[in-house]
């Protein structure tokens, strides 16, 4: 916001919360009960800072040195932002990931929930996480096997972490309904409420299918820039 706390107009914005007010309402659901994520990786802080003017305060980021060397300053200043770490995650990142984010997208291995809750536990900060679900069993792709999502539920729910749901990227270039369909039954067959699922060109599907929680980039700040040649 502005010195005077007077939130700016925002077009994009403006436009994709009206998306998600329609797709709620065709759903029968409350626009309020999604979450817009806006992925700021490889943006700037400049180029972030509109977003924050606006009043928009929930972001998403792939990397954790990324993410370090932009957002504790624009934090400070902005102390009610949310932050996802909506990317894979090392497990000998997990110590910075806990002290940066306020949640992670991307809990997929046993030795991740381990490492996570080992430094939940040290620094005394408890981040709720999504299990990464490989639901279109791509072999370049992280998330676990659909198969496993029951064994690696109970793995981090032993572990103390808190489950808030399941995540996916269906893949590239496919019709996406079903795979949201897939994803949105496996969170009903494990008890779970959370659904981090949609992006810019499918978070409306991914909304009358259930998403909690969808991923907003390109939609929201532009094309990225193409580096030169």
């Amino acid at each position: 916001m502005t010195e005077t706390g007077k939130k700016l107009a925002n077009p994009p914005l403006d436009e994709i919360s009206s998306k998600i007010e329609k797709s709620a309402r065709i759903a029968g659901r409350k626009a309020a009960d999604i979450a817009l994520i806006a992925v700021s990786k490889t943006r700037s802080s400049d180029e972030i800072r509109p977003l924050l003017e606006s009043g928009h305060r929930v972001f998403g980021e792939n990397r954790v040195q990324e993410a370090a060397e932009k957002w504790p300053a624009l934090k400070a200043e902005y102390p009610d932002v949310e932050l996802h770490m909506i990317g894979q995650l090392q497990s000998n990142k997990a110590a910075e990931a806990v002290a940066l984010f306020d949640y992670i997208h991307s809990v997929d291995r046993m030795s991740l929930v381990k490492a996570l809750a080992k430094e939940m536990d040290r620094q005394d900060r408890r981040l709720p996480c999504f299990l990464q679900v490989n639901i279109g069993e791509e072999s370049q792709k992280g998330g676990c096997d659909i198969k496993a999502v029951p064994q690696l539920l109970e793995q981090a729910r032993d572990a103390g972490i808190e489950v808030a749901g399941l995540m996916a990227v269906p893949p590239e270039g496919t019709n996406a309904m079903p795979y949201f369909a897939l994803l949105a039954k496996l969170a009903r067959d494990n008890e779970l409420d959370g659904l981090s699922m949609g992006m810019s060109g499918d978070f409306e599907k991914a909304i009358k299918l259930g998403s909690t929680h969808i991923r907003v980039g390109t939609a929201l700040f532009g094309p990225r820039a193409t580096p030169a040649a």
